[in-house]
């Protein structure tokens, strides 16, 4: 057995005895004073010893300042033994000083680790808080404990100890209550909160054997014995318990409380309520009547414009200035309440998705113009006791306590974000969140930052604008992403990006009229890479606007006489100011008639409204404009009829759908109606079967592509297949079809 634990479990032995002890005479009056004697001064004297040990490991000067405040109450002890025996004047000064002195250490030690982690201002405020709470101690110690002993006595040596220990109480009193006021407590179990529980025990004991003494009671009290033995006990408990574990490092900033603003007013109001109740008991209404109550307005009104300071100082602490949400501060602590409650919750991480592009392209006014709307749109979606923040430039989150059941949903109202008016623009607010649950008490802050920041990268990578819920199954990408990253800039360079091609047939004759081109990208060591993977990739690393344009001029070379050839346009793209200049040019490079070219765009393109001078730009050189995969984003449809489109393109979910009942075909039907109405043309993805295709045609879609045509062709073979006469399947399926 170490050293160490030999002297812990000693110590722990010791430690029960005493507590029997204390027990046991509570029932006998007769050897109580004997027993709270010697079991002080066994708890001093092992106190002393691990207060010495515990200020090698931890902080220094504070055990220290404890150990010797220890070692005064082992002395005091020991001199009222000898002065109640010998009856010498000398033990009795010895053991009246040495008790001040005691009161004074404790108190000190108490303060010193809170005062020593702060600075300039914050020592000063500290201090007030300090005196705040001394005042009205001092006028309730006063009234009750020191008048009453003193009256009636005559001046003397007693005096000092008469005077000086209530006075010796209240200076613990001001130490326990700034060390909460400051928030240094941070868990039950540490300690700190044994040590303060130990003084506030003692000077407990303490003030209620003076209030007997002072107003003539029984000295002999068992409540007040119990109180000075576990007091003695707790702080001896403290000492031993940082002795034994491995020391914490202090934080750099205490976490201040909320109801320690509350602090200074209840002292205030102590001491009001004292003058009032005194100036009525002693019937002195005429001189007092008028001076007291207006002290205490006064007071009153000064006290209150401390505490909207202290309240601003605060919120400058926790809240974000711009959007006027919590900050990461008052984050961590809302969650941390939560989880010190052992309460169930739900975090959720919001990134914007291309604010910065937006920030670059409009300014930084219009930067925050957005941040703030958003900001706005998270309090309206959410309960009142939810904690919205801002965490940094575009990174926002939401914790939700108590809140599992319902967080998809809220989720979900999160996405149907609000448009922001920029110059003559207007801009849809788009977002990528990850969720994830306090799932145990042995979760932190840190912990569920991390796996909701993991949910959200996730989100981002299967696509801008959608939430992702945290699983323990989910890997850390990100290096992974930033290696292929880097690998994809030169991919183009080194001829490892392709091009193929799937036809998109005319369902009335079976015949294909143009094709889509599709980028593909092989890879030297990991091979073929999902544009699912890839295409993000390019779009975050502003590879996207190279690489379309190379894909435009590849496909416009192997286009077949008389087809038209469809290419996909990335929403970074768009953006390019150089856009027109640039298409056009490859068309001139190619020889290329711009009726022979579709560009297609997803819906977050079309809702973007600063996209449609683009797009009107290249419409009005005779470039048709497609939106690929409708009904899958979140845009409104009034886009479709103020911005310039000429094709919709039935995403294969909903052809995948089609099973010949209603309720298989309407949504397809929905889109195919709505185009008739807008004069677009409508084009099926994904026509796996005869039978889609068949009900494809009875619904008026005239146009599909699919397996069931043709899979997607390198450039050697798409001639073939763009001249070759339709096969059995497609022609019956165009006559079935008329």
């Amino acid at each position: 057995m170490g050293g160490r634990e030999w002297r812990t479990r000693a110590s722990w032995v010791l430690i029960v005895v005493v507590a029997a002890a204390v027990v046991l005479s509570l029932a006998n009056a007769a050897v109580r004073p004997y027993v709270l004697g010697v079991s002080v001064l066994a708890l001093d004297a092992l106190g002393v010893v691990a207060s010495v040990r515990a200020g090698r490991r931890g902080e220094v000067s504070a055990w220290q300042i404890v150990a010797g405040g220890r070692l005064c109450s082992l002395v005091v002890g020991l001199m009222l033994m000898c002065w109640t025996v010998s009856g010498g004047q000398g033990f009795w000064w010895a053991s009246t000083l040495g008790r001040l002195v005691m009161f004074v250490l404790l108190a000190a030690g108490l303060m010193f680790a809170p005062a020593r982690r702060m600075a300039g201002r914050q020592r000063l405020a500290f201090a007030a808080e300090a005196v705040t709470v001394l005042g009205a101690g001092f006028m309730v110690v006063w009234y009750f404990l020191i008048v009453p002993t003193v009256h009636g006595r005559t001046p003397s040596t007693e005096w000092i100890g008469l005077i000086g220990y209530p006075i010796g109480d209240l200076l613990l009193m001001v130490a326990v209550s700034v060390v909460l006021l400051r928030g240094t407590i941070s868990s039950v179990s540490s300690p700190l909160t044994f040590f303060v529980t130990g003084i506030t025990c003692y000077l407990g004991g303490d003030a209620l054997w003076w209030g007997l003494y002072a107003h003539g009671g029984d000295t002999n009290s068992p409540v007040a014995t119990a109180f000075l033995v576990m007091g003695s006990l707790l702080m001896t408990v403290a000492a031993l318990r940082f002795d034994a574990v491995a020391p914490k490092p202090a934080a750099a900033s205490a976490r201040i409380p909320a109801w320690s603003l509350h602090l200074p007013i209840a002292a205030v109001a102590v001491g009001g309520t004292l003058l009032l109740a005194v100036t009525v008991r002693e019937n002195d209404l005429l001189p007092w009547g008028g001076l007291v109550p207006g002290l205490i307005v006064m007071t009153a009104a000064v006290l209150f414009r401390q505490v909207i300071s202290l309240r601003d100082s605060r919120d400058l602490i926790v809240s974000d200035v711009l959007t006027g949400l919590a900050n990461r501060t008052g984050l961590d602590n809302a969650i941390t309440r939560s989880l010190r409650r052992h309460e169930h919750g739900t975090l959720m991480l919001i990134d914007l998705d291309g604010f910065k592009l937006v920030n670059d392209a409009y300014g930084h006014p219009a930067g925050d113009h957005m941040l703030t709307t958003f900001a706005h749109h998270l309090r309206a979606s959410v309960r009142h006791t939810d904690t919205c923040a801002r965490i940094g430039g575009d990174e926002f989150a939401i914790w939700l306590p108590g809140a599992t059941d319902d967080a998809h949903s809220i989720a979900e109202r999160l996405l149907l974000t609000p448009s922001v008016p920029l110059d003559d623009d207007v801009v849809p607010i788009r977002a990528s969140i990850g969720l994830t649950y306090a799932i145990g008490e042995q979760d932190t802050v840190k912990d569920l930052m991390r796996r909701a920041d993991l949910a959200m990268y996730h989100a981002k990578r299967a696509g801008t604008h959608s939430w992702t819920t945290y699983d323990p199954a989910m890997t850390d990408r990100r290096a992974e992403d930033a290696a292929l990253a880097e690998d994809l800039q030169h991919a183009l360079d080194r001829g490892e990006l392709h091009v193929v091609y799937q036809p998109i047939v005319d369902m009335s004759t079976g015949r294909a009229v143009g094709a889509e081109a599709l980028l593909r990208w092989e890879h030297p060591t990991r091979g073929p890479i999902s544009p699912v993977r890839f295409i993000p990739l390019a779009e975050r690393t502003a590879m996207i606007t190279r690489m379309g344009l190379w894909v435009l001029e590849e496909a416009l070379t192997v286009r077949p006489p008389g087809s038209y050839m469809s290419v996909n346009l990335s929403p970074r793209q768009l953006q390019d100011p150089t856009l027109v200049h640039d298409v056009l040019a490859v068309l001139h490079r190619t020889a290329t008639a711009p009726s022979h070219v579709v560009l297609e765009i997803t819906e977050s393109a079309l809702v973007d409204a600063t996209h449609a001078p683009t797009l009107q730009a290249l419409r009005e050189h005779g470039i048709r404009v497609a939106i690929d995969d409708f009904g899958t984003g979140y845009s409104s449809l009034q886009y479709l009829t103020r911005l310039p489109v000429d094709i919709l393109k039935i995403d294969r979910a909903f052809v995948a759908e089609l099973n010949g009942t209603p309720e298989g075909r309407a949504i397809a039907e929905a889109v195919i109606r709505l185009a008739q109405v807008l004069h677009l043309t409508t084009i099926a993805e994904g026509i796996e079967t005869p039978d889609q295709a068949l009900e494809l045609r009875s619904l008026g879609c005239t146009r599909g592509q699919g397996y069931l045509y043709a899979r997607p062709l390198p450039a050697a073979d798409l001639l073939t297949a763009m001249t070759a006469t339709p096969t059995t399947t497609t022609t019956t399926i165009a006559r079935q079809g008329a």
